[in-house]
């Protein structure tokens, strides 16, 4: 692979441009690496609404009909539906996990098996989430374990 970068002083925006022969899952992974760099979701704490980076996000949990998004150190609640966030998340490694949770594939320190089928997740801030059977599957082949 070869990677030429040039600097213009002219520009107002930052343009990257690939070319390939064709798209290769690591070119995607590339792709998705850098629009997540762009992306951002509105949450709201102590009535103050904050701008997140969605690389920041480790999942999202609907309780009592509300939406969190949860960081490392923080709780965050939205006005978009996990529906809603499942859909504009899809392409960055977020994935359902569950009926009430979307977790970030890139924020997950460690999986282990459960005896139903079900998987066990550790989070990067050590907490740990349940990826139902339904989905279990899904994220083995993502993670490439068997």
């Amino acid at each position: 692979m070869k990677i030429s970068i040039q600097t213009d002083s002219q520009i107002d925006e930052t343009e990257i441009q690939i070319t390939c022969r064709h798209l290769t899952p690591q070119l995607e992974r590339v792709i998705s690496i850098l629009r997540i760099l762009d992306f951002k979701l509105l949450g709201e704490k102590d009535g103050e609404s904050h701008i997140l980076d969605i690389s920041k996000i480790l999942y999202i949990d609907t309780a009592d009909k509300k939406t969190f998004l949860y960081t490392k150190d923080d709780v965050f609640e939205s006005c978009l539906k996990l529906y809603e966030l499942e859909e504009e998340l899809k392409e960055f490694d977020f994935f359902r996990a569950g009926k009430s949770c979307i977790i970030n594939l890139r924020q997950i320190q460690k999986i282990r098996a459960d005896l139903d089928r079900k998987l066990r997740v550790t989070m990067t801030n050590g907490e740990q989430l349940t990826v139902s059977r339904q989905y279990a599957d899904y994220v083995r082949k993502k993670l490439g374990v068997k």
